[in-house]
């Protein structure tokens, strides 16, 4: 591999243009495809298997107009209640509303009130005509009860007069009338018996629905019902923005228009301020460690050609692959920061080695051959975590990895093709003015180094373990969750919808429930109601429970549908427990099997699923992590040493994200203003993002340990020789890596910034306190035994040249212009063996 990025390398710095060129094609086509084939994104989450989705299904079996995705709109007075002119023109825009192709149905707030308040009054005249007819049925059972006397006395009278026998036929048949005026009495009862228990059992329903409103109590606020004909995996961007243009062009005088997330632009926030801000302080950051600008921008447009490709090359397929709008998020995260890190290292090496007097040709060459192929092998690492993701049998979750992966490997590809044909292009402007006259000075090799005192690293280890362990804390009492309209930013529409809804209509009605209610027999037409009415009364009997309408009845009579409201909103803990009580309640009485869906339902199914995947992606990182290190440094405890300060740093991140998002700490300072749950799927994006990351630290750090012991030095002098070699790479990647993660913190997407922040923080205690501090203590207090291998293992391992040592001993030129220097990243895995030890 060594030989062939050294090649490679060549040939892009004497084809410069071509490589360019190349690139730019390629940049071109991806932003085609992009354009061409590219779908919509969604902003919910969806996992196999869940209860929600097995009861969605059911859903769709049953009522399949009522799959597709909602949205609310919220119309808000800035004076007193709606007059009449406000609501024509509210139901004329939502007329508009209904008329964009892919809306199946838009729902009036104010016809769905009057339709409430009609049910309502329907309620009480009911009760009132009841009350009246009874009274009338008592009337005439007191006439009946009259002329029943009167025709006892009459046939009494006759018969003791003794002409019974001649009036009896008339006594007959006045007693057949009175019967039958008695009969009607009684069907008359039964029948208002019947009508008085389902106007019950109606007024029952319309007391649980009651706190159900579309308009405010106070007429200033009203929320409207979009229904969409694709489901919110499925509905296209081009349905949400022709709907969000409508509602952006309404302008009702004195009223406020905002609505739901599910309408919002998918991909709004992607690169905003804050974004760009990253990028320019990794450019400042490049800027002063080069000390010259051409130098300092190379891996800044590598990177970005790099992230075109990648992220615009992924989205071509969101059409025919589910994506969620995060997905190219993360991307975009990961191409930047990684793109400018491979382009770096490669680029720093090509500068020291300008420095100690060799060619410009053979010094791309040779730096593609030995830092590209570490850059290879630290994207791999990357790769394969991200990839790895897949095992958790979670679809959306896979696909960001597989996007991620994708950008991963572009950025690698670009680092070993258009970085050298950039550097081709400078020649020997790699190096700043300053720098150029000094080239081939003495100044450039290696000095003694003394190895750190043994009370210091003492210290270093228990101060870095002690505080990484402090920081992690928080992450015991870590609650996994999915976004809601709250973590937006308060600018935001859906933001302002959700506040609005929460504070005119409760929390519980920005995550309502869908419960099914499946029955084992078919009900009568007449048992309807009063089956509805019998659920519902259970569902409310949860102190978790504020309403509950029954929405619609199957044809069949043996599926009921209902809709929920929780007390409070979709993410609280009590929200959690009520989806599983009312999961328990199974069979309710009467033999109803109820099942829980709705997008509240649905996230709380897909926070668990990742709760539950957390551990099994851990173990398989770790094992990763293990097996690599073993591999690559030829050792046991390295590997250990690495793991473990992983696993630190990860904790310490995770507790750190939990402070601040969950617990509300610093709040002010992140703008996190409704604490709440961790994002869900961030604990296991941080997890393999940052593993992938903390083991290229430890290859461009420790490989300098080992390259120097294994050339000689003793061990405790090779951990200081190696640090200081690598630290100032690793420092500048390290803070190049924090801006741009960090830029993402203050994203206009909601989902973001815990991730941007959980990723900053995270390379931010893995580089300066895991490897900087904490695997150097350890190393030096271990000295020779941390190079502990048994000879049956160093046998059967595989000899990997991680960095191509192998290629920098066949190149003379090299070895004349870095005599007594050791490399600052160079590692051979097959020189850290025994015998290649002797040799050298």
């Amino acid at each position: 591999m060594a030989n062939l990025l050294y090649r490679l390398g060549r040939f892009s710095a004497r084809r410069a243009w071509a490589v360019i060129a190349a690139w730019i094609l390629v940049l071109a086509a991806a932003g085609g495809a992009f354009l061409a084939l590219g779908g919509s994104l969604a902003s919910s989450f969806s996992i196999p298997g869940t209860e929600t989705e097995r009861v969605n299904d059911r859903l769709t079996e049953q009522f399949p107009e009522l799959t597709g995705a909602t949205a609310s709109v919220v119309f808000a007075t800035e004076g007193n209640e709606f007059d009449t002119a406000q609501r024509a023109e509210i139901d004329a825009l939502l007329g508009q509303v209904d008329d964009v192709d892919g809306v199946t149905a838009v729902t009036s707030p104010f016809e769905v009130e009057a339709q409430r308040a009609e049910a309502e009054e329907q309620v009480t005249g009911g009760r009132q005509l009841i009350e009246e007819a009874r009274a009338e049925l008592d009337a005439g059972s007191e006439q009946l009860a009259g002329g029943q006397a009167q025709l006892d006395a009459a046939i009494a009278q006759a018969q003791d007069a003794g002409v019974y026998e001649q009036a009896a036929a008339s006594f007959e048949q006045q007693q057949a009338e009175l019967d039958a005026g008695r009969a009607q009495l009684e069907a008359g009862l039964a029948e208002i018996e019947t009508q008085e228990a389902e106007l019950e059992h109606g007024g029952a329903l319309v007391d649980f629905a009651s706190s159900i409103g579309t308009v405010s109590a106070d007429g200033r606020t009203a929320i409207a019902t979009i229904a969409f004909e694709e489901t919110l995996f499925e509905l296209p961007d081009s349905v949400k923005a022709a709907v969000a243009d409508v509602l952006s062009a309404g302008d009702i005088a004195g009223v406020d228009i905002d609505w739901s997330a599910t309408i919002t632009a998918s991909t709004e926030g992607i690169l905003g301020p804050g974004e760009v801000i990253g990028v320019i302080v990794a450019g400042l950051v490049l800027l002063i460690m080069m000390r010259a600008f051409l130098p300092a921008v190379t891996p800044l447009l590598s990177s970005l050609v790099g992230v075109g490709v990648g992220v615009a090359a992924s989205l071509s397929f969101s059409g025919l692959v589910p994506m969620a709008s995060v997905t190219p998020v993360l991307g975009v995260m990961l191409g930047l920061a990684v793109g400018i890190d491979y382009s770096l290292f490669i680029l720093n090496r090509h500068r020291k080695q300008l420095l100690a007097g060799m060619d410009v040709d053979e010094s791309i060459g040779l730096a593609n051959g030995t830092a590209g192929n570490a850059v290879v092998f630290a994207g791999s690492t990357v790769i394969v975590a991200l990839v790895a993701l897949g095992v958790t049998g979670i679809p959306f979750l896979a696909t960001m990895g597989i996007v991620g992966a994708a950008c991963v490997l572009v950025a690698v590809l670009v680092s070993i093709t258009l970085t050298p044909a950039l550097l081709g292009l400078l020649g020997t402007r790699a190096l700043g003015r300053r720098a150029r006259a000094t080239i081939g000075d003495a100044r450039h090799t290696e000095t003694e180094v003394k190895p750190m005192r043994t009370p210091r690293a003492l210290g270093a280890v228990a101060l870095a373990t002690l505080g990484l362990l402090v920081l992690a804390v928080p992450a015991l009492s870590m609650r996994l969750g999915l976004p809601e309209g709250s973590s937006e930013s308060p600018d935001t529409t859906q933001y302002q919808a959700y506040a609005a809804i929460e504070s005119e209509f409760g929390p519980g009605m920005n995550g309502p429930l869908l419960v099914v209610a499946e029955l084992s027999d078919a009900v009568g037409e007449t048992e309807v109601t009063a089956t509805q009415a019998g659920v519902a009364a259970e569902l409310m009997e949860h102190d978790d429970v504020s309403a509950v309408a029954p929405i619609v009845v199957s044809d069949d009579r043996d599926v009921f549908l209902f809709q929920v409201v929780p007390a409070e909103g979709p993410s609280s803990v009590s929200t959690e427990g009520l989806v599983r009580d009312l999961r328990s309640l199974t069979p309710l009485s009467g033999d109803a099997t109820l099942g829980v869906a709705g997008q509240a339902s649905g996230n709380i199914d897909v926070s668990e699923k990742l709760a539950e995947a957390l551990p099994v992606y851990l173990v398989v990182v770790v094992g990763l992590s293990l097996l690599i290190m073993v591999l690559v440094f030829r050792s046991l405890l390295v590997p250990l040493i690495a793991t473990a300060g992983y696993v630190l740093s990860l904790f310490a991140a995770l507790g750190a994200v939990t402070a601040i998002y969950q617990w509300g700490w610093l709040s002010d300072v992140f703008g996190v203003h409704e604490p709440g749950p961790v994002l869900s799927f961030g604990p296991i994006i941080i997890m393999g993002v940052l593993f992938g990351l903390a083991m290229d630290y430890q290859l461009f750090l420790v490989s300098g340990m080992r390259e120097a012991h294994v050339h000689g030095m003793p061990a405790r002098a090779a951990v200081v020789q190696g640090l200081r070699q690598g630290r100032a790479v690793v420092t500048a990647a390290a803070i190049i890596m924090i801006s741009v993660f960090g830029g993402f913190v203050f994203s206009h997407l909601g989902m973001v910034r815990p991730l941007g922040f959980g990723l900053a923080i995270g390379v931010l205690f893995d580089a300066f306190v895991v490897r900087m501090v904490l695997v150097p203590a350890l190393m030096h207090l271990l000295g020779e035994k941390a190079w502990w291998l048994p000879k049956w293992l160093d046998k059967a391992m595989p000899d990997v040249d991680v960095e191509g040592a192998s290629l920098e001993h066949a190149h003379p030129a090299n070895r004349a212009a870095s005599t007594g220097a050791v490399s600052n990243e160079a590692v051979s895995t097959a020189s850290a063996s025994t015998g290649s030890t002797s040799k050298s």
